[in-house]
């Protein structure tokens, strides 16, 4: 049950995420002035990696996931067990440190930039880490 709202609740962390991303790479494109809009967008990303974490940790310690660790040889399964865990904390430590940052931006151009930088970094860890065969099973 957990497992199957993690795996549903990605499809929006990962919609929103990529809509935050390229919103803010538009907006610091075409130098625009940043709106509530856009801190509602970042915020609303922020919000929803940290649910999905929190469900993600509730799967990962009520699961059998001790069991895995020892095959660390099986690509598979270290990928389950340990990166992709450990990456997606690390994403969502880059996405705290984006908002962080941006509170502390004055101008509209460095509030979308790291926006841009940390978002989008966090995004590309999280795609390349999701257990693409896994998911939805």
């Amino acid at each position: 049950m957990m497992k199957n709202i993690h795996s549903y609740w990605a499809f929006i962390v990962l919609a929103v995420l990529i809509f935050a991303v390229v919103n803010a790479i538009i907006g610091l494109l075409k130098k625009k002035e940043f709106t509530h809009k856009d801190f509602r967008l970042g915020l609303f990303a922020l919000i929803l990696t940290h649910i999905q974490l929190l469900i993600g940790l509730a799967v990962y310690i009520v699961g059998s996931w001790y069991s895995f660790l020892s095959d660390m040889k099986n690509s598979a399964t270290r990928l389950l067990a340990l990166e992709h865990p450990l990456m997606m904390i690390i994403a969502i430590v880059l996405i705290t440190m984006g908002w962080s940052k941006h509170k502390k931006q004055v101008k509209s151009e460095s509030k979308f930039k790291s926006f841009a930088i940390f978002y989008g970094l966090a995004l590309v860890i999280i795609l390349s880490r999701i257990p693409w065969s896994n998911w939805l099973v």
